[in-house]
């Protein structure tokens, strides 16, 4: 099979992560599509292709020739809630450059990077769903790199240990990976965006929970007396910088953001993402949450607003910084491709920080997509096509 055609299959199985749910994989179908890709890679002839107890699946394509390296390649299975549904891909043979309306109205178009793809065979979505090309383009890149390494006719090439990961999107994806196990020198994880882009920084995070604690009472003789959660939760976020949000920032330029907020008079939960490149800004972040925590219960009594502050994942780039010779080689096989590499800080996360700091450096590479998470996602099959020769291209001069 194509790229094209696996990843089609891939994105066609809903595997959607569960943040609710403790088990792993949080959703069973991340399962279905592990024991699809362990048979893909038996029948390719991988022998000790294999899913593990918790839904990881670990493959190793032996060395051709005299390349002693062991570099890894890294996708996860799972894809974001952003839009719940089954994924029902639309392919698009010879785009013009222009928007495009999807089946269902939604239309694709004020994007800087659409005129440039012109000519090109697009994959959209129907407009009802995400199109997970995050991370099944990463997936489906990777095992058509396998395709093509166990051919008879194959380059020589190093040891390739091959990795997918379930839950990265609830950023569990490195929980329980086995990195003794997978024994390789360093790895890539395969899950960027725009073709070219590489990066070896992304955020600092954490995340933060406020609850406040209330009194209720008849609105009919609440004076002095009802101390209403919803509107004091309303207070503490205001106390936050307010063009340091998402919508108002860029690049290494770091926010707070608030993602859920529920409740009542009596009780109120609000739920951020703390994100910042730059580590001493991070830890700055965090203590601005606590002061606001305690400038607020000085004024309305102790305890009642707690803060809960949870670091989730660190910047891999201190990690990277002693080893850029791994970067440097991705670099290199950009540019063996035709592809000019652009380097930029993730301003999210990946398994690969993670695991760089259990003991596998893993920088980023880039599938091809973009618009990941919402409704709007795309990709094209020349990009996927490419970043199979770049994989290649890694993997034979090692």
């Amino acid at each position: 099979m194509t790229v094209k055609e696996k990843f089609l299959r891939y994105v066609q199985i809903e595997t959607t992560s569960d943040a609710a749910c403790e088990s792993c994989p949080s959703s069973p179908n991340q399962l279905v599509l592990a024991q699809m890709l362990v048979a893909e890679l038996k029948a390719m002839g991988i022998a000790d292709a294999r899913v593990d107890g918790h839904g990881y699946v670990y493959a190793t394509i032996p060395a051709k020739g005299n390349h002693p390296a062991r570099v890894g390649l890294i996708a996860h299975m799972d894809t974001s809630d952003g839009v719940k549904g089954p994924t029902k891909p639309v392919c698009i043979p010879d785009y013009d450059g222009k928007a495009i309306t999807l089946r269902n109205g939604v239309v694709i178009d004020g994007f800087d990077f659409l005129p440039g793809l012109a000519g090109q065979e697009l994959i959209v979505t129907s407009g009802d769903s995400v199109l997970g090309a995050d991370d099944k383009a990463g997936v489906a890149e990777i095992m058509t790199l396998a395709q093509r390494l166990m051919a008879p006719d194959a380059p020589e090439h190093c040891t390739v240990c091959i990795g997918f990961t379930p839950d990265e999107e609830i950023g569990r994806g490195a929980d329980l990976f086995d990195v003794a196990g997978f024994s390789a020198d360093y790895a890539y994880t395969v899950d960027g965006g725009a073709l070219g882009e590489l990066e070896y920084e992304n955020f600092n995070a954490a995340s933060c929970v406020v609850t406040v604690k209330g009194v209720n009472i008849h609105p009919g003789s609440a004076k002095n007396q009802m101390k209403n959660a919803l509107l004091m939760g309303m207070e503490w976020n205001s106390l936050l910088p307010p063009a340091e949000t998402p919508a108002h920032t860029e690049g290494y330029e770091g926010f707070y953001h608030l993602m859920h907020m529920e409740g009542d008079e009596e009780q109120t939960t609000l739920s951020y993402i703390i994100r910042d490149h730059d580590a001493q800004k991070f830890d700055e972040r965090k203590a601005t949450v606590r002061r606001i925590t305690d400038y607020l219960n000085a004024k309305y009594g102790a305890d009642t607003f707690t803060c809960d502050v949870r670091d989730s994942y660190r910047n891999m780039k201190e990690m990277l910084e002693p080893r850029m010779d791994i970067v440097d080689k991705a670099s290199a096989a950009f540019r063996a491709c035709g592809v000019e590499p652009l380097i930029t800080p993730i301003r999210g996360g990946t398994d690969g920080a993670r695991l760089s700091y259990m003991g596998l450096l893993c920088p980023n590479l880039s599938t091809g997509g973009y618009n990941f998470h919402g409704r709007k996602e795309l990709i094209t099959t020349q990009a996927m096509e490419k970043m199979v020769d770049v994989l290649e291209s890694i993997v034979t001069n090692a």
